[in-house]
């Protein structure tokens, strides 16, 4: 159990790439979930600017894990094809980043339609075949998949898709999280880490209702491999458009986002070292 590979979203610990290459080297996190870098989400990098930054990863020995796109972040009844063709620019970034990974989520405003989210979502499979990148929904608020119920019914809808498991976002929608794990675990590729109190108020891991010890032995039990630290202990920028303004205060306050960074990761390991 003690082969768990750290990531991280290091764009929240500043958005300049050299400043996310020095945060992860200084907490030994060896790989890269890529979301902003500087004024750019992932989803609006050009190829050059791909290309530059996959050099400067490699100068400082990180590589990409995941595209934590906004793939999925629309309204279901919002035009498709400009989407869809976005995301496959964004494949070609995952290719020239080397990620073997790629976020995505379910669609606002898509009540229970499971047939409708299935259709879009099983485009983007079709468009990902022979790329060698896994696609992975991640429940969210306010999205088709939002809870452990919803989450599985879509996961077994559409078998080819996997699922990040992220608890922090289950209990700000009133989900137990051990209960969703027990659903959704056959699904799980990969997790992010992030803790919440009852309040839904992000605290540091191991210091919410998360019940993150348990859930990471179970990953690592059944042979989960990776995990994404994703802080969420300070306002970054960005944060309002990836939350769709939906954001509760964290309960800890932090000078600056390498601090939140350096504390969030320190609390990870100290989790992972109790279980191993």
């Amino acid at each position: 159990m003690k082969n768990i590979q750290f990531a991280a979203f290091a764009d929240e610990a500043g958005r300049p790439l050299e400043t996310q290459i020095a945060a992860l080297q200084r907490n030994n996190i060896p790989y890269l979930e890529i979301r902003f870098v500087g004024d750019k989400n992932v989803s609006e990098l050009t190829t050059d600017e791909a290309k530059e930054i996959r050099k400067k990863l490699d100068d400082g020995g990180i590589k990409t894990w995941s595209i934590g796109s906004p793939t999925g972040k629309i309204a279901l009844g919002d035009p498709f094809a400009p989407h869809l063709d976005a995301f496959k620019r964004q494949l070609e970034i995952a290719d020239i980043l080397g990620a073997t990974r790629y976020r995505l989520f379910s669609f606002y405003e898509a009540g229970e339609n499971l047939n409708a989210v299935a259709e879009k979502l099983n485009r983007m499979l079709d468009e990902a075949e022979g790329s060698g990148v896994v696609l992975c929904h991640e429940n969210e608020k306010k999205i088709y998949g939002d809870t452990d119920v919803r989450c599985e019914k879509l996961l077994k809808a559409i078998p080819r898709l996997r699922a990040v498991y992220d608890p922090a976002n289950f209990i700000q929608c009133g989900v137990e999280t051990l209960g969703a794990w027990e659903r959704l675990a056959p699904y799980v590729d990969y997790m992010h880490i992030k803790d919440c109190g009852a309040d839904g108020k992000v605290l540091l891991p191991g210091k919410g209702i998360g019940n993150l010890r348990e859930l990471l032995r179970r990953y690592m039990a059944q042979g989960g491999g990776t995990v994404t630290l994703e802080p969420h202990l300070t306002r970054f920028i960005g944060l309002e458009k990836l939350e769709r303004g939906d954001i509760k205060d964290p309960s800890q306050i932090f000078p600056d986002g390498n601090a939140a960074f350096d504390a969030a990761a320190s609390a990870l390991r100290a989790i992972v070292a109790e279980i191993e």
